[in-house]
């Protein structure tokens, strides 16, 4: 249809921005980033750090171990290492390079009672300011809405860069996700071209396959996924759930492989990929495929967090692992009204599922969400399905999603609240 090529260049601009590498989890990464873009500011280690954060910040760092450090959690962890052994070129990679005597190093500062934490006030989600000082010098870096977009960095009260943060909802500063629809990302990914694509899916195939492999094979966190393995057998269906969690498993716990991550979040990333790989495997189907039902799912998870934003008491394992069901259908060549069922199905059981920060647990959660996102897609290929007025389910797909997104974004405010002072011991 005419204008459809401009409309798949937004959602190939989207998929871009979205699906990027991180190693470790994306809020104490981001901590890490403005801590090492500070240092590199200030010319010199720091005798001293002030790390501020939002709420979501503070909930996110709490419980997961920073990569390469070992068994180091929370948010001196992550600035301090950042500061002494962080490269800020490398953004979400920012502590590939942190060697152990960095860490060690670390570790001394820290018990040298080096770095001071507060809590930043207002209603963003991702905010972050860290201000370094060493002597008579100090430089501040400001991070906002997006896990590097850094907003302002200044030296020695200098403003050396300015920018304004415009978004809402999960937009990223010059991407319009209002654009994205069902429909428009089935007819994507059914159509659009993959020359471009096909670098950034093989990443995401390659680093979350590694790292969900590793969580398998090795002991990590609370070994969720090698626990279904074990117990409930290698059908498709449990390999499906087993592979996503593994990935959350070693990557929660301090696993130093990167992952392809999804709205910000590497956890999601796994989950909107993994199952639809096994499926992919299961169904023999070529490799072309894979790469459209990635499309589908990566795009179908963005749209629903598009409503939620970026962080929140919503667990995003459910908007990942509906996109994930979304595909699966597709690739079973379910029609237009059963990927719609598939999706319908999935929120309408599992959309209560509380983000309390990212720690092992989250490995669960992730199995959880896969297993209802099945379950809604062989609902939908037997015709079954939840209908409009039970529950927060709608007359239409869309605002089903839109209620879905109000529910994430204005419902679960407070109990985003008392998450956070239930975690701190307020």
């Amino acid at each position: 249809m005419a204008g459809q090529p401009e409309l798949w260049q937004k959602y190939t601009a989207i998929l871009r921005e979205e699906m990027v590498p991180a190693l470790g989890c994306t809020e104490p990464i981001a901590i890490a980033y403005a801590a090492a873009t500070a240092r590199q500011t200030l010319g010199q280690m720091p005798e001293r750090l002030v790390v501020e954060c939002s709420g979501n910040i503070v909930k996110n760092v709490k419980g997961d171990i920073v990569p390469g450090t070992g068994d180091m959690k929370g948010i001196e962890t992550a600035a301090v290492v950042g500061a002494v052994g962080g490269d800020a070129s490398r953004k979400l990679e920012v502590l590939e390079c942190v060697t152990p005597a960095d860490v060690e190093q670390a570790r001394a500062l820290i018990a040298q009672g080096v770095c001071e934490v507060g809590l930043l006030p207002g209603e963003a989600g991702l905010h972050i300011i860290v201000t370094e000082y060493a002597g008579q010098d100090n430089a501040r870096v400001e991070i906002l809405d997006e896990h590097t977009n850094i907003v302002r960095i200044e030296k020695n009260g200098e403003v050396l860069l300015q920018k304004q943060a415009e978004r809402a909802g999960n937009d990223v500063q010059g991407l319009d996700y209002s654009c994205l629809s069902i429909r428009d990302i089935l007819d994507y990914a059914e159509h659009m071209p993959l020359d471009e694509m096909i670098p950034i899916l093989d990443e995401q195939i390659r680093c979350n396959t590694a790292i969900s492999r590793e969580g398998l094979s090795g002991d990590w966190g609370a070994n969720v996924g090698r626990m279904l393995r074990q117990v409930y057998g290698d059908d498709v269906k449990t390999r499906a759930k087993a592979s996503a969690a593994a990935g959350s498993d070693a990557r929660m716990s301090g696993c130093v492989l990167p992952v392809g991550i999804n709205s910000g979040s590497g956890n999601q990333g796994m989950t909107v990929s993994l199952p639809v790989i096994e499926y992919a495997r299961e169904m023999g189907v070529d490799q072309e495929r894979l790469y459209r039902a990635l499309l589908v799912s990566n795009l179908v998870a963005i749209h629903q967090k598009t409503g939620i934003g970026r962080l929140s008491a919503y667990c995003g394992a459910v908007s990942a692992a509906c996109g994930a069901g979304t595909a699966i259908t597709w690739l079973a060549g379910g029609t237009y009204q059963q990927i719609a069922d598939t999706i319908t199905n999935t929120l309408a059981n599992v959309s209560g599922i509380v983000c309390d920060g990212a720690k092992p647990s989250c490995a669960a959660k992730i199995a959880s969400a896969v297993d209802a996102a099945l379950m809604g897609h062989y609902m939908a290929m037997n015709h079954e399905a939840f209908r409009a007025g039970e529950g927060i389910v709608q007359d239409e797909l869309e605002k089903t999603i839109e209620s879905v997104g109000r529910l994430g974004r204005e419902g679960m405010r407070e109990t985003d609240i008392e998450v956070l002072h239930i975690m701190i011991g307020k």
